[in-house]
């Protein structure tokens, strides 16, 4: 039997999440507004971007998706604007915890699914960078993560119980995680039977005290992803790029 080291598992794993981010700015053209979206491989893009800007004269403003990815936009020299005062965006670049052969997804793993979610739908066009562990068949393995209302979110709690499989838990538990927002992410175990997003996400979307919810419905063009080695480019053919 080969034992392979957890170091290098995930010196492996980085290098996928490097490949793709890097790979994913050969959409970008001088002139773009970008949507920057948030998480540990999109945050390979974004420091791309930031040295494209400084030593190829890239030309581009972006609109950051959490406070995160505000600070590194900033350290790396990208200028920032609003959304309301860029007029819309070109191009959104951002992450995904699952993706299934429709191009829907599941995003919210860092907390920043509702800004993500306002600015996706502000871009002409949504690219996501994952590597292959991201692909799946059926959405739902991965927690679905939902934003809440603090306000009484027992409450709002209960009434996704009442249609979640399994357990909907608060993330941080006794010390709530909390979003720039200031509102609670509930993580909700579906299991791998998420076969109809946009009638799960209208359900969620029925439930006052739901912010939003993690499914991304109609809205990826393109995944960028790296796979043994190679990046590989899948696109939706129901996409905006076609």
């Amino acid at each position: 039997m080969v034992v392979i080291p957890f170091q290098n598992i995930m010196e492996d794993v980085e290098r996928l999440k490097k490949e793709a981010g890097v790979a994913a700015c050969d959409f970008i053209k001088d002139g773009m507004k970008l949507g920057l979206g948030t998480g540990s491989t999109v945050r390979y893009t974004v420091i791309e971007i930031g040295r494209r800007i400084s030593e190829e004269g890239l030309n581009v403003v972006g609109v950051p998706t959490s406070e995160a990815t505000r600070k590194l936009a900033l350290d790396m020299g990208i200028p920032l604007v609003t959304l309301s005062d860029s007029g819309g965006l070109d191009l959104v670049i951002d992450g995904a915890d699952e993706f299934d052969n429709d191009f829907s997804l599941i995003k919210g793993g860092g907390g920043a699914l509702t800004r993500e979610k306002i600015v996706a739908q502000s871009s002409q066009s949504m690219i996501v960078v994952a590597d292959d562990r991201k692909q799946v068949k059926t959405l739902g393995k991965f927690d679905l993560p939902v934003e809440v209302l603090p306000f009484e979110w027992e409450r709002t709690r209960d009434q996704i119980s009442l249609f979640c499989p399994g357990d909907v838990t608060l993330r941080g538990g006794s010390e709530p995680f909390v979003t720039d927002n200031g509102g609670y992410i509930l993580d909700c175990s579906f299991g791998p039977s998420i076969s109809e997003p946009k009638s799960l996400e209208m359900k969620f979307h029925s439930i006052a005290g739901v912010v939003e919810v993690g499914l991304f419905v109609d809205i990826c063009d393109a995944v960028v992803m790296a796979s043994n080695g190679n990046v590989v480019t899948l696109v939706n053919d129901s996409g905006r790029l076609n």
